[in-house]
């Protein structure tokens, strides 16, 4: 195979690899509280919990859920507000409304990856993280950092995100697992990408350097370029008499279940404050703007809004909201 496409990996030294690269994990690997369970329920919750969602901010999330949700009965009893409550501040509210459901449709979790792929709102690598991690199957787990460490590892110039190179990181990381052991391998490679082999890589001090092929590893993993994403902008009321805060329930699948700040029209005054946030990938601009009065919303003390499901974003304008009444108050 040329340069350009990347070479195979059946040259490389692939029980040195692993040798090195878990000599290193277990020395330098970050100690994370899904790690120190082979509870299958658990690891599917810090897996759904850890999609498009940094590891740091995940941590309190979990504990706090396997605390009200330690298994899959307790999940699945539970009322979707209550559940929705406790992801409010994670984002992507589908991951939490999909292990809801998937807590009221099966009793019992599988062990084999064939049976978790057949699981509804399961993905490829969700099956395989948990048939990996959970039950140590040499199942290939292939996230975005691992997608990094192997297309620098191979010097693979091709982008990764077209159907060619997804099947080559299949197939790679595929021929890279061991026969046992798959968990501690592939938390090794995961984590060698989340440590070392980031975007900016520390080549000095990978474990792995003597075994890597790539002559300008800060150029790969290629991708296709993506269009520019125009800010989205909205505006929004706070109404409230120092009292209470009037909300509106959320329209539409995604936030099904929430409670907003209400959308206005785009008016001609200045907002007293604006919220900036992404969702989806797509970032937003939210324009505050006081208003005493607005049809169709719902009031709620200060002291209910708590237990509501409310987004961050819209918690934080509550915040601006509430400041900006009581500076005008105090003035």
């Amino acid at each position: 195979m040329s340069r350009k496409g990347g070479r195979h990996s059946d040259t490389l030294d692939k029980p040195a690899f692993r040798r090195n690269l878990i000599d290193w994990f277990r020395h330098a690997g970050r100690d994370l509280p899904w790690r120190h369970t082979r509870d299958p329920y658990a690891i599917l919750v810090s897996e759904f919990m850890l999609q498009q969602t940094q590891v740091a901010t995940v941590i309190p999330y979990y504990e706090r859920w396997l605390r009200r949700f330690p298994d899959l009965a307790t999940l699945a009893a539970a009322d979707e507000q209550t559940v929705l409550g406790h992801w409010q501040g994670l984002g992507y509210y589908t991951r939490a409304r999909n292990l809801h459901r998937l807590a009221r449709t099966v009793r019992e979790l599988p062990r084999g990856l064939e049976e978790w792929e057949r699981l509804p709102g399961i993905g490829p690598y969700t099956a395989a993280a948990v048939a990996a991690f959970a039950f140590d199957d040499p199942a290939p787990v292939v996230d975005g950092n691992i997608a990094r460490v192997l297309a620098r590892l191979f010097d693979y110039h091709e982008p990764i995100d077209v159907p060619a190179g997804k099947q080559f990181l299949k197939q790679t990381a595929q021929s890279l697992q061991p026969e046992k052991y798959g968990g501690e391998y592939n938390s090794a490679i995961m984590e060698l990408g989340a440590l070392l082999c980031r975007p900016a890589p520390n080549c000095l001090i990978c474990p792995v350097r003597d075994f890597c092929r790539a002559t300008e590893p800060a150029a790969l993993p290629v991708k296709l370029r993506k269009m520019k994403i125009e800010p989205r902008v909205e505006h929004r009321a706070f109404v409230s008499d120092g009292r209470r805060v009037w909300l509106k329930p959320a329209e539409g699948r995604q936030l099904k279940g929430f409670w907003l700040v209400p959308e206005i029209p785009a008016p001609a005054t200045e907002p007293l404050a604006t919220i900036r946030y992404t969702i989806t990938r797509f970032p937003t601009r939210m324009h505050l703007h006081f208003r005493a009065a607005l049809p169709d919303t719902t009031p709620f003390a200060l002291d209910e809004l708590a237990e509501l499901p409310i987004p961050t974003p819209h918690r934080r304008a509550i915040a601006a909201g509430r400041e900006f009444v009581h500076s005008q108050s105090s003035a």
